[in-house]
């Protein structure tokens, strides 16, 4: 048997042969046969993820967060605890459709706690979205969105700062130059 290259603690059910290296599972985690798993990424207690999940490196998922098929996470993700995803927007018990609606979370990108994101979306890189919001539609890069259903109040950095628009152009302490495109879009220079 192949020594494991990642931390499974002994009260996980790991099925999956695809975990990255340095990647750690904690308690009363299941991972689903054909669930891919990054490096390093931090996997906390009472979490499920199902087959057909696809989760990049150095993602943070914080407990009671369930992915189920479809869902697409990016590298250097986090997850906030008890985060809520959906994979169908018609469920009937026992029923299942051919093939299970996409979610993307692009890289970089931060979901607080209790987030709902409904089936379909993608939430751009770097996006930030807050606590409890309800995610019905495409949040873009670097948007700082929330409510319900959460709506783009702002702009944030890579870095996670504010950033304050001076006409289409913002400039971030850190030296990161943004133009706007349009009220909804904006691309780092």
């Amino acid at each position: 048997m192949a020594k494991k290259n990642f931390f499974q603690h002994e009260n996980s059910l790991v099925e999956s042969d695809d975990i990255g290296e340095n990647t750690r599972i904690w308690a009363f985690s299941h991972i689903l046969k054909r669930a891919r798993i990054g490096k390093n990424c931090n996997i906390c207690d009472h979490t499920f993820i199902e087959s057909d999940v696809i989760v990049g490196n150095d993602v943070t998922i914080k407990c009671g967060v369930y992915l189920w098929e479809g869902i697409r996470i990016e590298d250097n993700v986090f997850i906030g605890p008890n985060a809520t995803f959906t994979n169908d927007m018609r469920p009937r018990s026992k029923e299942y459709p051919e093939k299970f609606i996409e979610t993307s979370i692009r890289k970089g990108a931060s979901i607080g706690a209790n987030a709902t994101i409904i089936a379909g979306s993608t939430i751009g890189s770097h996006a930030l979205i807050g606590a409890g919001s309800v995610v019905t539609s495409d949040i873009p890069a670097f948007a700082k969105a929330y409510g319900v259903p959460a709506k783009v109040k702002g702009f944030i950095c890579a870095c996670a700062k504010d950033l304050d628009f001076q006409g289409d152009t913002a400039k971030c302490s850190c030296g990161k130059i943004y133009k706007k495109k349009s009220e909804r879009l904006i691309e780092l220079q």
